[in-house]
């Protein structure tokens, strides 16, 4: 039996009448060096100060390559990332952060595009990011929006950019404010944040936002049902979209009804009352009247200076976030404490120690490694 007739079981005499060709001859393995040195010019690193002028300048190639950077996990990349937001630091904060969330099924990429082409048509900057706590499951939905929002992704005043793939609340949430920071540094006056996951997203949301926007739908049962409490008085506008066709009344019998219920909430720090409005993003009605409260919004805050008093509020959350973070990875990520931690987790699941036991040995462990 030939090589071939060996590697082809169905050449065997006893399968008369079969045949398998054996085939055309193979290229030559592709030169693995080749790769490498491809790859590693792909991936290599520029100067701080070349993305920094770049971002400055508007270019969306060296925003977007900053931005990779911040959400990388890399030490290298990390250490690089930060050294760009100090430089990018100085000229950010010239924006208005708008924070959106709403209901599953509620029209948030339509409302989004609605929103972002009234602005890029009066020659306004725009970059649309996500909060996506969900997408270590579903492996980052959100990338999505970008084909849903098709209009504004081919606007060369918008800049659409998903959300971090994967990682906990607290990681992704830290990532989008410090490209919050990139995009206004490359002059973006305009920040939308997208909560995609659900929960305590939103609580992210605000906390990095200086104007939240609640979206809602009228006419799918019983609308005060299924909302927490706290996100209605996070909201300092909720906006009942798809009032379009035979929805037009529902909305506006829904309009009642949240009225009605956020005046049960406390009066906002910021002097702001909460409005309802209803609007179809699918045909941009009531779009303008939605900027123009949060325009009002902005004047209101900036003139009795809650609106520099809450981000420095904001800037000092984050820091302790921070902090909290970085004390969390590196005890868990130091040798001794993952081989101990195995065992008394034992102990634990074997009622041979308390939990509280356990996690104290842990920490007094940590705490003279140190």
């Amino acid at each position: 039996m030939s090589e071939t007739d060996k590697h082809h079981i169905e050449n065997d005499p006893q399968f008369k009448g079969l045949n398998v060709n054996s085939g055309v001859e193979q290229p030559e393995t592709v030169n693995n060096d080749s790769v490498k040195r491809f790859l590693q010019k792909k991936r290599k690193l520029l100067p701080v100060e070349e993305y920094v002028n770049g971002i400055l300048k508007g270019d969306i190639t060296l925003l977007s390559k900053a931005v990779t950077l911040v959400e990388s996990s890399k030490a290298e990349h990390q250490q690089l990332a930060q050294q760009i937001i100090k430089a990018c630091l100085p000229h950010s904060g010239n924006s208005v952060r708008v924070g959106i969330t709403g209901v599953p099924g509620v029209g948030k990429s339509t409302f989004i595009e609605a929103l972002g082409k009234l602005l890029t048509s009066r020659g306004e900057k725009l970059a649309v990011l996500a909060i996506d706590p969900s997408s270590e499951r579903t492996k980052g939905s959100i990338l999505g929006d970008k084909t849903r929002m098709e209009e504004l992704a081919s606007d060369k005043l918008a800049y659409i950019r998903p959300s971090p793939s994967a990682g906990s609340l607290g990681g992704v949430a830290r990532k989008t404010r410090e490209t919050i920071i990139l995009c206004e540094a490359a002059g973006y006056t305009n920040i939308f944040i997208e909560t995609v996951g659900v929960g305590q997203s939103e609580t992210a949301v605000h906390s990095m936002t200086d104007f939240f926007l609640l979206l809602m739908l009228a006419g799918a049962g019983d609308e005060l049902q299924g909302i927490k409490r706290g996100i209605m008085e996070m909201a300092d506008l909720i906006a009942i979209n798809k009032a379009d066709g035979n929805n037009v009344e529902k909305a506006e019998m829904a309009k009642v009804q949240y009225k009605n219920a956020i005046h049960l909430f406390p009066k906002k720090d910021s002097d702001w009352e909460p409005n309802v409005l209803s609007c179809s993003a699918y045909n941009k009605v009531g779009i303008e009247d939605i900027w123009g409260q949060i325009e009002n919004y902005k004047k209101l805050t900036k003139g009795n200076d809650y609106f520099v008093r809450k981000r420095n509020e904001q800037a000092t959350y984050w820091m302790h976030e921070t902090i909290q973070e970085q004390l969390k990875r590196n005890f868990y990520d130091h040798p001794e404490i993952k081989a101990q931690l195995q065992v008394l987790e034992n102990y634990v699941l074997a009622d041979k120690m308390s939990s509280f036991v356990a996690a104290g040995e842990l920490l007094d462990r940590y705490s003279k490694l140190k």
